[in-house]
């Protein structure tokens, strides 16, 4: 489908635009709570301005939705299976549950980004998408099969983002131990953009597939063919348009997040930055491979905290870290059921 096509699709029917608009509205969100965790580190160590940062994780996004959809998309696949609306249900009232649970996204992480916190998005997605289901269908909406490989996806993207970033700052501090450390500094700034830009690319890979795939999602159920089957066809058009949003979004409210990610959560220097970045990076990259929607905000926070530990654990600032798993636990059934009243008031005022 090119853009001119979608375009006439969404001018043609009015809650397709809506519900696009509503997409595109939190994946704005995701850009300015999310995406900021991929370039926290690289920031407040100094390697790079804000402004370049957040340039340079417009560009890895785009190129992370790009490339990993290529190899493979079962995360966006995973997604969009999550739930079934029912076989009684229409297109017209598929797309209102849709909308409603975007806009219980967009007002959820809105709220948390109020408060500094960086709330998932990724979990978010999913519940809202959960809560819109279940006030059409009931507990029948939620497909479990899916729904065990995001509880897989929180279990190793902790276990993976600790252990990880633990054992590789670690070995960084073995290798480079009696080093001049000035004559480091130029080696761990390269490094830390590397990896910088490396999570910047996996955010993408994960982040961006989920929100494109619910995107198709509308688009395919106006049509009447469903969901994708097995695999989706994603437009270069499209992925360009969610990386600049995400991108935008970034550029508005990042500072905050990056301020609360890397600076309160524990205090960083070059080689700690690098060593999370990297360690982030690799478990974002085993979980996309698998099809396993993880959040990249658990995977950043908790190599961080990886990292922390490797000097002393009262290193990390748990009163952070507490604030943080709180969002963690309410996101799921505060966003789901948000995300169900929302749907219950638009299904009686739309439908």
């Amino acid at each position: 489908m090119d853009f001119f096509e979608f375009w006439g699709q969404m001018t043609a029917n009015p809650l397709l635009f809506v519900a696009v608009v509503l997409t595109l509205g939190v994946i704005l969100v995701n850009g300015w709570t999310d995406a900021p965790n991929a370039i926290a580190t690289c920031v407040v160590t100094r390697c790079m301005p804000a402004k370049a940062a957040i340039l340079m994780a417009a560009v890895f996004n785009f190129l992370g939705v790009f490339i990993m959809t290529k190899i493979s998309s079962e995360v966006a696949v995973t997604i969009t299976n999550m739930v079934k609306f029912g076989d009684g249900a229409d297109g017209k009232t598929i797309i209102i549950v849709l909308c409603a649970a975007m806009l219980a996204i967009v007002i959820w992480a809105t709220l948390a980004w109020a408060f500094g916190i960086p709330t998932s998005e990724s979990h978010a997605l999913i519940a809202g998408l959960t809560g819109g289901a279940m006030a059409l269908n009931g507990l029948d909406a939620i497909v479990w099969s899916q729904w065990v490989k995001v509880l897989y996806g929180i279990f190793i993207s902790v276990v993976l983002g600790f252990g990880l970033a633990w054992l590789i700052c670690k070995l960084v501090t073995k290798i480079f131990w009696g080093a001049n450390r000035p004559k480091t500094e130029p080696f761990f700034r390269g490094a830390q953009i590397v990896g910088a830009a490396a999570m910047a690319f996996m955010h993408g890979a994960q982040d961006g597939q989920k929100f494109m795939g619910i995107i198709l999602l509308c688009v395919y159920t106006l049509q009447g063919t469903g969901a994708a089957g097995t695999a989706f066809n994603i437009p270069t058009w499209l992925m360009l348009v969610c990386s600049l949003v995400m991108g935008a979004g970034t550029a508005i409210g990042g500072k905050k997040i990056i301020k609360s990610v890397g600076m309160d959560m524990v205090k960083l220097e070059k080689y700690q930055g690098f060593s999370a970045d990297i360690a982030s990076s690799i478990s974002l990259v085993f979980c996309s491979v698998f099809g396993l929607p993880v959040s990249t905000t658990h995977v950043k926070t908790t190599s961080i905290m990886g990292v922390g530990a490797v000097k002393r654990v009262s290193a990390i600032n748990f009163g952070v870290v507490k604030e943080m798993v709180m969002t963690w636990i309410l996101t799921f059934p505060g966003c789901g059921l948000l995300a169900y009243i929302v749907t219950t008031l638009f299904l009686k005022i739309f439908n």
